[in-house]
């Protein structure tokens, strides 16, 4: 009973002080769109076509973004640990900005796919973004689920070595060179601990809590989870496929020919 009123009074006490949650998410959006126009001097010579200069745009800026992320995640429950604890009521200023400004990558990035990458490719992401921007929001606006919002970016951990894996590719980086066959182990075993298991945790927690969220919340984030555990299933045999198999069948192929 104290739990419950104690969670009622914080739920109102957030709702009263003023938000600048939504501030956070424009300046960022914003911010990530002069990123992306001084990134472009960055090109390498390989990636000089419309397609290519593009792709090497929103890659790095996507690798920008999972950097940060990752860091300012650990930072947060560096300041408050007993946010692991209580991922509903408990957040900082610090950990708030996190979500706004992360919301406001995944909408630059979500404008950005819409009218540049209009494809049947595209859609996969697209549905991704629209859902993690509608999860984000309701703790930017409610300052509610903060704590869980922080966990999901240390996701963001493997995508560093996910973006930085196709940046190499449109290098036009052998996936026979060294530096690629490390970033391809480490990419491989990130995703198994920060995304496969680290997803099975959250759906874990939100069965737990069930009671504990408001239905319209618990659907959002079941679907929300659903949808990012579909989508890392396919993305596992994609890596798996590609950096792995392929390449192992390549190695024996070119093997058994010299023999």
């Amino acid at each position: 009973m104290e739990d419950q009123v104690r969670g009622k009074e914080i739920w109102k006490h957030n709702i009263t002080e003023p938000n600048y949650g939504c501030h956070v998410v424009a300046v960022s959006c914003f911010s990530f769109f002069l990123v992306s126009k001084l990134v472009v001097f960055l090109t390498p010579l390989v990636a000089q076509t419309e397609k290519s200069s593009w792709k090497w745009k929103n890659i790095s800026v996507s690798f920008i973004h999972s950097v940060l992320s990752s860091i300012w995640a650990f930072l947060c429950f560096y300041e408050r640990p007993d946010m692991a604890e209580d991922l509903i009521t408990i957040f900082t200023p610090l950990s708030h900005s996190l979500a706004a400004f992360s919301v406001g990558y995944f909408l630059y990035d979500l404008i950005e796919l819409l009218v540049h990458q209009r494809t049947r490719q595209s859609l996969e992401l697209i549905g991704h973004h629209v859902v993690i921007i509608s999860c984000f929001m309701v703790a930017v606006l409610t300052r509610h689920y903060v704590g869980y919002a922080v966990v999901a970016l240390i996701v963001e951990i493997n995508s560093i070595f996910l973006h930085f894996r196709q940046l190499l590719q449109i290098c036009g980086t052998s996936k026979f060179n060294p530096w690629y066959r490390l970033n391809s182990l480490i990419n491989l075993a990130t995703f198994i601990v920060c995304r496969i298991l680290l997803l099975c945790w959250m759906t874990r927690w939100i069965v737990i809590n069930k009671d504990a969220v408001p239905l319209l919340f618990y659907t959002m984030g079941s679907v929300g989870l659903a949808v990012m555990v579909g989508m890392n299933i396919i993305l596992f045999y994609r890596l798996l496929r590609s950096d792995f198999i392929s390449v192992k069948d390549t190695a024996d192929s070119s093997s058994k020919k010299v023999d």
